[in-house]
C-alpha cells in the first residue's frame, strides 16, 4: 500500500506577516442554527428561544447565542483554508468582547489581521496572533478579540 501523502492548502508559519489581512465569506444566522445550538449546548435561555419573552427585553427579539456566533466565525475562518493542514492547535482566545447582538437573519463575516508572529523552534513552527472582528451586514462589529494559532513551519524551513 502506498503511503498517504499529506496535502497542505494552508499557510505555513513563515507565510504570515504582521498586517496581513484575510476576509471570509458571509453566513446568515438562521432560527435552525439557534435551535440546534440550544440542543447541542443544553442552554435553553429564553432570550434565545422564546419569541414572546424576548419581545419584552432590551433587544425586542430573539438574540443568537454569542458562543454560537463565535463558533460560526471560527468556521468561516476555517473555510478560507488559511491554516488547513498547517495548524497544530487553536491555542488561545484573548480580550474577546461581544459588542452588539446578532439576530436571526443577520449575515456575519470575519475580518482578520495578523498582529504578531513568534517562532517556536520546539514545535517546528510558531504562534500567530490574529486580531479578529466579526461584522454584520451593516459592517458593524458584533464581536472582536485575539486568536492565537500554532502553525507549522514550511518543510524546507524546519530542517
Amino acid at each position: 500500500m502506498d503511503p498517504v501523502k499529506l496535502c497542505y492548502r494552508g499557510m505555513y508559519f513563515e507565510d504570515f506577516a504582521v498586517g496581513q489581512q484575510i476576509v471570509t465569506a458571509g453566513r446568515t444566522v438562521t432560527e435552525s442554527d439557534i435551535v440546534n445550538f440550544a440542543g447541542l449546548s443544553g442552554d435553553f435561555n429564553q432570550l434565545h428561544l422564546d419569541v414572546e419573552f424576548s419581545k419584552q427585553t432590551l433587544y425586542g427579539q430573539r438574540v443568537a447565542y454569542g458562543l454560537l456566533v463565535l463558533s460560526m466565525a471560527s468556521g468561516l475562518a476555517n473555510q478560507t483554508g488559511f491554516v488547513e493542514g498547517t495548524a497544530l492547535a487553536f491555542r488561545e482566545i484573548n480580550d474577546w468582547k461581544f459588542s452588539k447582538p446578532v439576530f436571526i437573519g443577520d449575515t456575519i463575516h470575519v475580518e482578520m489581521a495578523v498582529k504578531e508572529t513568534a517562532a517556536i523552534p520546539s514545535i517546528n513552527g510558531g504562534a500567530v496572533t490574529i486580531a479578529v472582528m466579526v461584522k454584520n451586514q451593516r459592517d458593524e462589529t458584533v464581536m472582536k478579540g485575539l486568536w492565537k494559532v500554532l502553525v507549522i513551519s514550511h518543510p524546507k524551513a524546519s530542517g
